[in-house]
């Protein structure tokens, strides 16, 4: 430092003074400054963070009340869902009540039906009984098809898969709708190589039985073509007609229940009841086999179904019934219902057999202790009055014999558990309304 020599500092000495002291100032102000931009974003950084804190608080209730209502909801929609199946499982056991109680007049009308057509009547009666038994045909149809939509809707219907030998299933469908085919000029063909596939063979045959039902009833000329081609691992079933074909807006809604769509104008047949391809779908869908449809109006449709390939043979077909004569033989009946028995003793004594009808187990006893000839075969109804079971008379009347009694047990109960006791008895089962040719046929292979 320069000091005068009267002792004061110079200018020079002073300015570098200032300087310095300028210098340090601005520094300080700088720090200051920094510190107040620091203290003035962790505020800023602060009233962020209590912003977002409510919105996270806001959004939490809103999701905690969503997810309640959810709770809610699907409280709600578990009830309704066990109330649903519910309501199903309650149509599902008053449609088989209903059907065995409707069956049984429409059983006992086909009977004394058939009965009358044995006997010797003009041919005018002749006809009129025929359009009664088409009438009585439809009735059951409708019954038995609406019964196995509610079962296949219910879960009701559990496919027993199993090998089953596909040619021998196929040629005794065409064998069986051939007569229909020829009575209206057309050609029904099969083509299907030895294989064995995986399916439920009673389903599969009700899902082709209406595919080849449609196909007959709306072709008018030319043939049907029932063919397995193997493709890949599987084989796929055809069943192709040269018929009227299905629009293309018809062609999903031909799989809904009563829709007949507009083919019916091309072909001078009786309408059906609209329900076969529902069931066909149903059906299709419980056993896993997919299945597409193609069609051209005016060339024909292609309904093809997809089945797995069985890497196990499929057992050998039983040998088919023996015939014989129904002459002579004793057949007792069993049957609750008065219409229903005089219907089956008068068709039975046109079959030449000697008939002895009861009502219960307690006329049969009756009968026996009075001198009863032993019986040769027995046609039973399953559900007697009193909640009697016709498998009971069986029992009864099989106690002590040395030699087979064979027997037939009817019912329109198509549960599970009817068709296991029967067989567990030894017995056949003949569903209601009785086929008289089914009948007659297990009758005499039963008898042979």
């Amino acid at each position: 430092m320069t000091v005068h020599p009267n002792g004061l500092e110079t200018d020079a000495s002073l300015h570098r003074r200032i300087e310095k002291l300028e210098r340090i100032n601005a520094a300080l102000m700088s720090h200051v400054e920094r510190t107040m931009d620091q203290r003035g974003s962790a505020y800023s950084l602060f009233q962020t963070a209590i912003m977002l804190e409510g919105r996270v608080r806001t959004r939490t209730e809103e999701l905690t009340g969503l997810m309640h209502r959810l709770e809610r909801s699907n409280a709600a929609l578990a009830v309704a869902k066990e109330e649903a199946e519910t309501a199903n499982r309650s149509k599902t056991r008053f449609l088989a009540a209903a059907s065995h109680d409707l069956l049984q007049p429409v059983n006992a009308a086909r009977l004394s039906i058939s009965a009358m057509a044995d006997l010797d009547v003009p041919p005018e009666a002749r006809a009129i009984a025929g359009q009664v038994e088409r009438g009585l045909q439809t009735i059951e149809d409708l019954i038995k098809t609406l019964l196995d939509i509610s079962k296949l809707d219910a879960g009701v219907v559990r496919p027993q898969l199993q090998p089953t030998f596909l040619p021998g299933l196929l040629a005794e469908l065409a064998e069986s709708f051939k007569p229909f085919a020829e009575r209206k000029g057309l050609r029904l063909s099969v083509r299907c190589p030895d294989v064995t596939v995986t399916t439920d063979g009673v389903l599969l045959q009700r899902i082709l039985q209406n595919l080849v039902s449609n196909a007959v009833r709306y072709t008018r000329a030319g043939g049907i073509i029932l063919a397995a081609r193997r493709r890949g691992g599987g084989v796929r079933v055809e069943v192709t007609d040269t018929g009227c074909g299905i629009a293309a807006e018809d062609r999903e809604l031909v799989f809904d229940e009563f829709f007949r769509g507009t083919a019916l104008a091309c072909t001078g047949e009786e309408p059906g009841l609209g329900l076969g391809l529902s069931i066909v779908r149903r059906m299709a869908q419980a056993l896993d086999h997919p299945l597409t449809l193609a069609s051209r109006p005016g060339h024909g449709t292609r309904v093809t179904l997809a089945l797995p390939v069985s890497a196990i043979p499929a057992a050998a077909a039983p040998p088919a019934p023996v015939a014989t004569r129904l002459s002579g033989a004793h057949v007792v009946v069993v049957e609750n219902d008065a219409s229903t028995a005089d219907a089956l003793a008068r068709l039975l004594q046109n079959w030449d057999a000697r008939v002895s009808t009861f009502r219960d187990v307690a006329g049969v006893r009756a009968a026996v202790e009075a001198g009863l000839s032993a019986p040769d075969i027995l046609v039973l109804d399953y559900h007697l009055d009193d909640g009697a079971c016709g498998l009971d008379v069986a029992a009864y009347l099989r106690a002590g014999r040395t030699t087979p009694l064979p027997a037939i047990v009817t019912t329109a109960d198509h549960t599970d558990d009817v068709e296991e006791r029967v067989t567990a008895a030894g017995a056949e089962l003949v569903r209601k309304p009785i086929k008289p040719a089914q009948l007659r046929s297990l009758l005499t292979y039963l008898l042979a």
